[in-house]
């Protein structure tokens, strides 16, 4: 089947943040929305037509979770990620955000703290700060090419002996880093060796892009699995944000028991009705789809990066090698931050993360949402450029 990522669909009036928050978090509801991080690709048929099938069934009560839930889980992370996992390791989460938190109160105690490494994606910091934890940065280093790598001196010289986490975003967001084997093999010993407990975030990690692989915090040593909690799921892959389907993976036993202890007492770990039938269809049914929407995911960026180059070189976009999420360095305009972000919501009537809510790092930065129809990320570059000719 031939899936159509060119269909422009009206959002307005769903509930989505994406459009329906834009008086909200931007004071302006006519801003063309490129910020949050869902796609504008209508959900799979196959993963819609399981849940109508569901709907036909009139009673939607106390629900077990199905069989087939922990075997496609399983099944889809030995094909696609080359990781061996075990039933019991699994726990169901209520969105991979909530999960966080729920590690940092069910394994920290008070006074300890939680590394992040900006520019990062913003609620690390948030969940840690608003739980009362203390966050210790280490910022990533820029590198030649004008990537990101983990700066491991400086690393060594902020983690005291109250560091007990560690929050790796895994593919990275926003920059779309897909960590080398050897970085995160150096980062489970360095940890582990600390007693710090990684969380691992690998919400994007079904979306490498040309052909690149991601690789599982977890997989890459024993080291690795004795210090680390992975979260995932299908949510960006198959644009099912709004069916919380995201789950946990804990090899060590202790870590095990003592998280989702806590989760089952607190009944946490307990889906809804739809999140099982909509993760087992989509890992079960959804591969054509997916590699259908990579290569439109691609396309995309090239569009944007070609663009720019030809009509608005002041702007570099950094290639992703994961997601549908470009980090725009902005630097070459020569504008404070704030006349950047004033650019792009009053001049050009966009709405883009403000790179500057992702740490400090992120200054001259913003991040862009091309997991839309290729239509729609034209006519927001092409205002951006208009934009841009007016500041002369």
């Amino acid at each position: 089947m031939k899936y159509n990522f060119d269909q422009i669909i009206d959002r307005r009036g769903s509930g989505a943040i994406k459009c329906d928050g834009l008086e909200q978090w931007y004071g302006n509801s006519e801003l063309l929305p490129m910020w949050v991080a869902d796609m504008d690709f209508a959900t799979p048929d196959f993963i819609i037509d399981a849940i109508k099938a569901r709907l036909e069934h009139p009673i939607f009560g106390y629900t077990m979770e199905p069989e087939r839930y922990r075997k496609a889980i399983i099944s889809w992370i030995a094909s696609h990620h080359n990781w061996q996992i075990e039933s019991d390791w699994i726990c169901y989460i209520p969105g991979i955000v909530k999960g966080i938190a729920m590690a940092m109160v069910s394994l920290l105690k008070v006074g300890d703290k939680v590394i992040i490494q900006p520019p990062v994606y913003h609620p690390f910091r948030n969940v840690a700060t608003h739980n009362g934890f203390e966050v210790v940065e280490n910022p990533l280093r820029r590198t030649e090419s004008g990537s990101y790598e983990i700066d491991f001196e400086n690393l060594e010289a902020v983690a005291d002996s109250r560091c007990k986490m560690l929050i790796l975003a895994n593919p990275h967001n926003p920059v779309g880093i897909l960590w080398s084997r050897e970085t995160l093999v150096r980062l489970a010993d360095f940890c582990l060796s600390r007693g710090i407990i990684v969380i691992s975030d690998e919400i994007h990690c079904d979306m490498a892009l040309w052909g690149k692989k991601h690789i599982p915090f977890a997989s890459v040593s024993d080291k690795a699995a004795e210090c680390s909690i992975t979260f995932g799921a299908p949510s960006k892959t198959f644009n099912i944000a709004g069916i919380v389907t995201s789950y946990a993976i804990v090899p060590n036993e202790s870590l095990r028991e003592k998280f989702f202890g806590w989760m089952g007492g607190n009944e946490l770990n307990q889906p809804d009705i739809f999140a099982p039938i909509a993760t087992v269809v989509a890992f079960e049914n959804g591969e054509p789809w997916r590699v259908q929407m990579l290569k439109y995911v691609e396309e995309n960026i090239e569009f944007t990066i070609d663009f720019c180059r030809k009509y608005i070189p002041q702007i570099t976009p950094i290639r992703p090698e994961a997601s549908f999420l470009v980090w725009l360095d902005c630097r070459e305009l020569n504008l404070s931050h704030t006349e950047l972000v004033e650019l792009f919501e009053n001049r050009a009537k966009l709405a883009l993360n403000s790179g500057a809510i992702f740490g400090t790092q992120g200054e001259g930065f913003m991040r862009l949402n091309v997991g839309t129809p290729r239509s729609v990320l034209e006519q927001a570059l092409q205002q951006l450029k208009a934009a841009i000719a007016d500041l002369g």
